[in-house]
């Protein structure tokens, strides 16, 4: 059993700090040796767990939607469906795998990876909620949940890739999401229910039901000199 907890705090290290040098440097610049350093364990350690830097660049991605919480079932299922973003965009600049893989999923570079398993999760986790808002008469007649899933993952794909681009982080992408579902849903929700649910920025923590003192140390944690 003290083998498999120290292997299992092992994988966790390696993916970590995979996700951190990949966040910072990209797919094609991150060096093994730097996540060797970082993780602070040996080369036959990091090939015991992963073949490969290709290997350890899909483990990442795969753990994007993991690492995100899910937010409590709410009354509204649009609600729920916000949720899943908000939540989203507030784990994005407090959890270093959530970033590195995101960093991942948009990067340019690494034409081998195959980066469509999150923008498929995503869609599908979106869809879900939709479809369960269009059968309990939240959405208006006219919309196909499927496409809503769809474009609100490659609404955030752009906000993630334009925050990145003007500021060097992603610490603005809760007000945007909030600016993006103010805009789309009037157009997707019934008045009754659009005017009930709460859109603002903050709304992840809240879902999550965070103590906002004690979320703000977790990131100044996240974003402090110690994580490399």
């Amino acid at each position: 059993m003290a083998k498999q907890d120290r292997a299992i705090r092992t994988r966790k290290a390696i993916l970590e700090a995979a996700a951190a040098v990949f966040d910072e440097r990209g797919y094609e610049s991150a060096k093994l040796s730097d996540i060797l350093a970082l993780a602070q364990v040996t080369k036959g350690a990091l090939y015991f767990h992963f073949d490969s830097k290709e290997d350890l660049a899909h483990a990442v991605l795969d753990a994007q939607v993991a690492v995100v919480p899910t937010a409590p079932p709410q009354i509204s299922k649009v609600q729920e469906f916000v949720d899943v973003g908000m939540v989203f965009a507030h784990r994005l600049t407090r959890d270093r795998v959530l970033s590195g893989s995101v960093r991942l999923t948009l990067d340019q570079g690494g034409h081998e990876l195959d980066r469509s398993g999150p923008y498929r999760e995503w869609t599908e986790i979106n869809l879900r909620h939709l479809t369960a808002a269009k059968e309990r008469g939240e959405l208006l007649p006219h919309v196909d949940p499927a496409e809503v899933a769809g474009l609100v993952v490659a609404a955030y794909a752009g906000l993630n890739l334009m925050t990145f681009a003007m500021e060097g982080d992603r610490s603005s992408m809760e007000r945007w999401a909030s600016t993006l579902y103010h805009h789309l849903l009037p157009s997707v929700v019934v008045p009754a229910v659009l005017t009930a649910l709460d859109l603002e920025p903050g709304r992840g923590a809240r879902a999550l039901g965070l103590d906002e003192g004690r979320d703000q140390d977790v990131d100044a944690r996240f974003n402090g000199p110690d994580q490399g």
